[in-house]
Formats: structure tokens, sequence, C-alpha cells
């Protein structure tokens, strides 16, 4: 799941680490956790993302986070709504 400086694969257009990246889901600002939670949802296989969250902290975020799933975005409310996390209208 990193490279050899400790970066995720997901993270490739940024130079964190793992460690770093889990305080930044874990910032007391949901900003910072919407950011780099829909950079997960966005770039990461779907299975990797309940690796570092889960549905409830998704839904929570959604609001948030739904402008930066990119191409994903229509994937991400199909799922959840399928779920029943988000609504259909979500986003």
């Amino acid at each position: 799941m990193v490279d050899a400086k400790g970066r995720p694969y997901f993270l490739w257009d940024e130079d964190i680490t793992l460690d770093v990246f889990r305080r930044r889901l874990a910032d007391p600002d949901p900003e910072v956790r919407a950011y780099y939670l829909g950079k997960l949802m966005r770039q990461a296989k779907p299975d990797d993302v309940f690796s570092f969250a889960t549905l409830r902290e998704i839904g929570e975020l959604f609001p948030l986070l739904v402008r930066y799933l990119g191409h994903t975005r229509e994937f991400w409310i199909w799922v959840l709504d399928q779920w029943k996390v988000v609504p259909r209208g979500a986003g």
C-alpha cells in the first residue's frame, strides 16, 4: 500500500506518509478530514477506502467531501445510496 518512502499509492500527487495521512483523517477540522477522505475515495481502490473510514464517517462528512470526488462522484453517490448512507439526490 506504500512506496519506499512510506507514501500510500493513492497519494501519488502529494509527498506525505501513511502516518501523516491518518492524522489528517483525524484532524479536528472537518474541512481537512473531508478533503483527505474525498481524495482517498477519488484515488484509492474502493475496498481500500474502508481501511481508513467507516460508512458513518463518510456519511457525516459527505456534504463537505462530495466536491472532492471528481470523476468518482456518481459511483460513490450510487454506492452510498444503495447502502442507505446518503440519499440519491445528495451532492
